[in-house]
């Protein structure tokens, strides 16, 4: 994800939530291009106009010529299933779309979402629990590389559910400031400073003004990441410096 230097990744109204340059942008299709499938929050979908797709015809012939399909499962997160109907996604042509919910969803919205042509995984409590949608994934369609877009909440969800692996971060030299402005991890999680998630940069690469960041969790130095099941490390995708 692209954050800014006060570590923001919208402004406060989300009138502004895609910032990173060109180059940013070829980052995430490729990074994309390693992945089973694209989770994304529902709100990041309707704001951003996101259709999770492959982007350049190059990173569906790259994903083929790594045994691959030529598009990544798309995979939404809506605890309500209130993803609306108009969302861009669903007239872009692409993989299939999944749709994750809470029990607190309502049938008659499960419903609308089947019939808009989405599969629905409903998980048991109020709120979804990550470790089991994960699991379901990587049963039903042989997810193993999972690739999320945010938005901060998700994020913040998944760190909480310890789902979290790796981070790319692309940091990019603007100022948006504002307690409401978004941030990375927009939930709580530390109340401490030994509650912190811990990650260790692992990589740094310049482009122009930006700076493109690798992080592994912390735990994982020294040793190779387990294979889940249901996700382990894309291969580098940080594009090569202009």
């Amino acid at each position: 994800m692209a954050m800014t230097a006060d570590g923001k990744v919208a402004t406060a109204g989300r009138e502004v939530t895609t910032f990173g340059s060109p180059a940013d942008q070829r980052a995430l299709y490729a990074l994309r291009a390693t992945a089973d499938a694209i989770l994304c929050g529902a709100r990041t979908v309707e704001e951003t106009g996101a259709t999770l797709g492959t982007g350049d015809p190059a990173f569906a012939r790259s994903r083929r010529r790594a045994g691959r399909s030529s598009a990544a499962l798309r995979v939404v997160v809506s605890g309500s299933a209130s993803l609306s109907s108009d969302a861009a996604l669903w007239s872009h042509p692409g993989a299939p779309i999944v749709v994750l919910t809470s029990g607190k969803a309502l049938d008659r919205e499960h419903e609308r979402l089947r019939s808009l042509g989405a599969q629905v995984w409903q998980s048991p409590g109020d709120r979804i629990d990550f470790p089991q949608a994960l699991a379901w994934l990587g049963r039903e369609f042989g997810v193993r590389r999972l690739v999320v877009e945010g938005g901060g909440q998700l994020n913040a969800a998944l760190l909480a559910a310890d789902q979290v692996d790796e981070l790319r971060v692309t940091w990019v030299p603007r100022i948006f400031g504002g307690q409401a402005s978004p941030t990375l991890a927009d939930g709580p999680l530390a109340y401490t400073l030994a509650d912190a998630v811990k990650f260790r940069c692992v990589r740094m690469r310049s482009v122009g003004e930006e700076r493109f960041l690798r992080f592994l969790r912390d735990r994982w130095q020294g040793a190779s990441l387990p294979d889940r099941g249901v996700i382990s490390l894309p291969d580098e995708s940080t594009p090569p410096p202009a």
